[in-house]
């Protein structure tokens, strides 16, 4: 059985941009403080691997009790799944006492819109 899992494609208008690619213009101040919040939140190793987890995991969501298991203790990845929320890559679900997350496919979609564009300058 495979752990991998296909996210839905998303039609271009429900993509809630975080900004323009990187080719197209400067980004404003504004634009440049989200982005950076995601990829900040992103750039911890902690945060990586629940992040990777989530959008890994069957059916696009994972409860807090299946990927807890990154080395560190539970308060700590609850700190790190509030950083990722905070910075609008997970959603989550309180279902009874477990609280499950989802990845935000209409950031990813962004911020991977954000990447493409530099990939093309180089």
């Amino acid at each position: 059985m495979s752990n991998v899992s296909t996210l839905p494609l998303l039609e271009p208008e429900a993509v809630a941009p975080c900004c323009p690619p990187l080719t197209e213009r400067p980004l404003t101040a504004e634009e440049a403080e989200r982005t950076a919040r995601m990829f900040k939140a992103l750039g911890d190793p902690v945060r990586l691997r629940l992040f990777s987890a989530v959008a890994s995991h069957e059916g696009g969501e994972a409860c807090v009790c299946d990927i807890s298991d990154v080395g560190v203790s539970q308060p700590t990845v609850s700190h790190h799944l509030k950083k990722l929320k905070e910075a609008g890559l997970l959603s989550s679900e309180r279902r009874g006492t477990w609280v499950y997350y989802r990845v935000e496919p209409s950031v990813v979609a962004a911020m991977g819109a954000l990447l493409a564009g530099a990939g093309k300058a180089a």
